[in-house]
């Protein structure tokens, strides 16, 4: 897709604030100098058997970029694909029943949507916030000293494997539930008390993949320490068992180049730090003297959060892990 974007023309209008250009996680588009919107949109085929739990991931997924940009989520419009035969269509009432408790959840007002028939279901949101122009969290601000803070363990997209195997565990299939279903909403709003410099959210090109975007779009360099990453309960086991998404070794292909590892790092662990999140955390950029501060508010909020790394003047490769 980034190769397709870089072809289309610039845009001149100078109320985007931030659009396709960047790879940030949502536009920005001023309307005043107080108030901007930001707005994103994402949908998929379903990662869970049960509709209604689709269907509030597949929100929460949705309302997550607008969190990581420091944005408040306003209004939301439903998209869905659904067989036009041969499916029950309450079905399709338990996954929209799903993605509208989790809006309301957010405070977020679903006003419409738009369906089409499609033998492959599909669901998500095009969802609008607003944000101040002066309070953005890009994904290019991150500054040489900063720290980087992560607010949700990691290693839904293996266990999604293992479930389709028949060879997950109970307890991970839960957290894994809990851990896609859960707002990113706290961290959002615990980010903007502090001096955070860049945000973005760790979703399908992994958390490699999403902290390669924030160092190359803030022209920095990051280290993470795979010891202070945590992952959900059974991800590990189910890694080294061999259940990888296909998304897994096309982040691995991407990010030649971009990565190096140190010695002794086990290669399920790699795999991990490569592995397509859904509905994952955020990851943020702080000041090295409010990260201490930042995470004690995460943790008083109920948010899950590690400080796993730190930034670094620009280096070749962009990122290490330590």
């Amino acid at each position: 897709m980034d190769s397709v974007l870089s072809k289309l023309p610039k845009q001149t209008d100078p109320n985007v604030l931030i659009g396709f250009d960047t790879a940030d996680d949502a536009g920005v588009y001023r309307l005043t100098d107080d108030l901007a919107l930001v707005q994103t949109v994402d949908f998929f085929t379903p990662i869970v058997d049960d509709p209604f739990t689709f269907g509030q991931i597949a929100a929460a997924n949705s309302l997550s970029d607008i969190y990581a940009m420091g944005g408040r989520p306003i209004s939301a419009l439903s998209i869905v694909g659904f067989p036009n035969s041969g499916t029950d269509v309450r079905i399709l009432e338990r996954i929209l029943r799903g993605g509208l408790a989790k809006m309301q959840e957010a405070g977020c007002a679903v006003i419409g949507g738009h369906s089409i028939g499609d033998e492959e279901m599909k669901f998500g949101y095009a969802v609008t916030g607003v944000i101040h122009p002066k309070r953005i969290l890009a994904n290019s601000g991150a500054r040489a000293g900063d720290r980087l803070i992560l607010s949700k363990r990691i290693g839904t997209g293996v266990i999604s494997t293992a479930v389709k195997q028949g060879a997950a565990s109970e307890e991970s299939v839960n957290a894994s539930i809990a851990s896609m279903s859960a707002l990113n909403r706290a961290a959002g709003e615990a980010a903007l008390e502090f001096e955070v410099h860049a945000a973005t959210d760790v979703t399908g090109f992994g958390l490699l993949g999403h902290a390669r975007e924030m160092a190359a779009a803030s022209r920095v360099s990051l280290t993470l320490d795979h010891r202070q990453v945590d992952f959900l309960p059974g991800a590990l086991e189910d890694s080294r068992r061999g259940f990888l998404p296909g998304g897994l070794n096309r982040n691995i292909e991407f990010l030649s180049g971009c990565v190096e590892f140190a010695e002794g790092i086990a290669e399920e662990v790699r795999n991990l730090l490569f592995d397509p999140q859904t509905s994952g955390g955020l990851l943020l950029s702080a000041a090295a003297g409010d990260a201490p501060r930042l995470l004690e508010r995460l943790a008083e909020r109920g948010v899950f959060a590690k400080a796993v790394g730190e930034v670094i003047p620009k280096t070749s490769p962009l990122l290490r892990v330590l």
